[in-house]
């Protein structure tokens, strides 16, 4: 089976106040086949740093069943306590034994370090249907990737693509972390 680029965002929330909204625009994306979600968590951080996570899906239950929680084993996040969070650090570990890894020691991403205590985030595993075809004519043409990454929408007034009202306002909305 082919699949397409996958890539996991973690967007940050004040209060783990998830309203439906979220859940209905990856379902639009889902049924305009632009992107496939393959697995989304919502994870609330107390202010101590404990951690409580929830599948935040639109997947049928059958394809929850079959795919599990394939955020959960990329970070290291388990389910059902103790035991869950060492399953899920296990799945990265096996998959290194088999000689697959993602990252070495000093290039792994914690993302769960990175969500302020005290507040939530929506963890959303996607796969990225609209690139199947670039990425297989640059693999045919020798390419590979070297880097990749989201662009500040301050970056953007510097080539003309945004006035600093709109990237102010745009940065604002990205940027804004819960008050300490």
């Amino acid at each position: 089976m082919a699949i397409g680029p996958v890539q996991l965002i973690v967007v940050g929330f004040p209060h783990p106040d998830f309203h439906g909204e979220i859940i209905d625009e990856l379902e639009r994306l889902r049924q305009s086949d632009t992107v496939r979600v393959i697995d989304a968590l919502a994870v609330y951080k107390s202010p101590d740093g404990e951690l409580e996570a929830m599948h935040l899906s639109n997947l049928s239950e059958d394809e929850a069943i079959e795919l599990g929680s394939k955020v959960g084993a990329l970070i290291g996040l388990g389910f059902d306590g103790e035991e869950g969070a060492d399953e899920g650090a296990m799945a990265g570990a096996r998959a290194a034994a088999d000689g697959i890894s993602a990252f070495s020691n000093e290039e792994a991403w914690d993302v769960l370090e990175e969500i302020p205590n005290g507040s939530a985030a929506a963890l959303v595993l996607l796969e990225h249907h609209w690139a199947v075809g670039l990425r297989d004519a640059i693999a045919r043409a020798g390419g590979f990737r070297v880097s990749d990454g989201f662009i500040s929408p301050l970056d953007l007034i510097g080539i003309g693509l945004l006035t600093a009202e709109e990237a102010a306002e745009l940065h604002g909305a990205e940027a804004s972390t819960p008050a300490s």
